[in-house]
C-alpha cells in the first residue's frame, strides 16, 4: 500500500509534534526537518488541526503543538483524513468487472484493505514513538 503525500508529511508531522507534546513547531522547521513543501505542509497541518490533533499557536514564536492523545490516537485516525481506505467509497464495484475473476479479485482486495484498516486502527501514535526510538 502506497500513501499519498499528504498522508505521509501528516504522520511526519504529527510523530514529530507527538514526541514532545510540550514543544511546538513552525510549519518551515517540520518542513525542513523531512524536506517537505512548507506550503503542501501547511494545509495537512490545518486539516490535523480542524481534527482536533493539533493546536495551531500564534503570534512571535509560534507554530504548532499536538492536543491529541498518544494513547487513543491511531494511525488510522490520521491516515483515514487524507485517504480512502475502501475499495468499493472508490468507486469499484462489488462484483469487479462482471466477470467471475474480477469478482474474486474484488472479494481479495477487499479482504486486504480490511486487514490494512484493522492494522491501521490496532497501532496507537505511542506505539509508533516507540518505533521511532528505536530507530535512532
Amino acid at each position: 500500500m502506497k500513501l499519498q503525500k499528504a498522508t505521509r508529511c501528516a504522520l511526519f508531522a504529527i510523530l514529530e509534534l507527538a514526541g514532545d507534546p510540550g514543544r511546538q513547531m513552525s510549519a518551515h522547521e517540520i518542513a525542513d526537518k523531512y524536506g517537505i513543501s512548507t506550503n503542501h505542509l501547511a494545509k495537512v497541518l490545518r486539516s490535523l488541526g480542524r481534527a482536533g490533533l493539533l493546536e495551531a499557536v500564534r503570534g512571535a514564536g509560534g507554530g504548532y503543538r499536538f492536543s491529541g492523545s498518544v494513547k487513543r490516537t491511531t494511525l488510522l485516525d490520521v491516515i483515514q483524513l487524507f485517504e480512502t481506505i475502501d475499495p468499493l467509497a472508490r468507486g469499484e464495484r462489488e462484483d469487479g468487472d462482471g466477470t467471475p475473476g474480477g469478482g474474486a479479485l474484488c472479494e481479495v482486495l477487499t479482504e486486504i484493505e480490511d486487514i490494512a484498516r484493522a492494522t491501521f486502527a490496532s497501532i496507537s501514535l505511542e506505539t509508533m514513538l516507540k518505533l521511532v526510538d528505536k530507530k535512532r
